[in-house]
């Protein structure tokens, strides 16, 4: 799964309560968040972190239990405005590293708030809000 010269620096799978049994993998690589789905027919999306521009976690009682949570991300990406990662082990850890490194590229970029700005908007916050709602 992990290409020669790039440092993965998070993966995991969608869980069914503590169990990783589910063909959803998530990483963290080369500046980049990847999803991929299924098992016959494959899917994966990608996005560059600096593009993310907010985070929420969603934490049911079942995911506290299980140690577990859902990772929702608001993007500029044309392709996929919403990404989602689903019942990911330690999620607010998760959450927490994505922000660092939304910030890091940001910097590495020279982007600053000016640049997102109006980024967001449109039908993309009704997606949004239907993301968070799903689960």
């Amino acid at each position: 799964m992990e290409q020669s010269g790039h440092e993965t620096l998070w993966t995991d799978r969608r869980h069914i309560l503590w169990f990783p049994w589910t063909f959803d993998v998530y990483r963290i690589a080369n500046g980049r968040i990847y999803c991929r789905k299924g098992i016959l027919n494959r899917e994966e999306n990608e996005c560059m972190i600096y593009r993310v521009l907010d985070i929420s976690l969603k934490r049911t009682l079942i995911n506290r239990i299980c140690g577990t949570g859902t990772i929702i991300l608001r993007t500029k990406d044309a392709s996929d405005s919403i990404l989602t990662l689903k019942n990911v082990k330690d999620s607010q850890r998760v959450k927490d590293l994505i922000s660092e490194l939304v910030e890091e590229a940001r910097r590495e970029n020279g982007l600053l708030g000016r640049e997102m700005f109006g980024a967001g908007g449109g039908r993309m916050d009704g997606a949004y809000r239907d993301a968070l709602d799903e689960e």
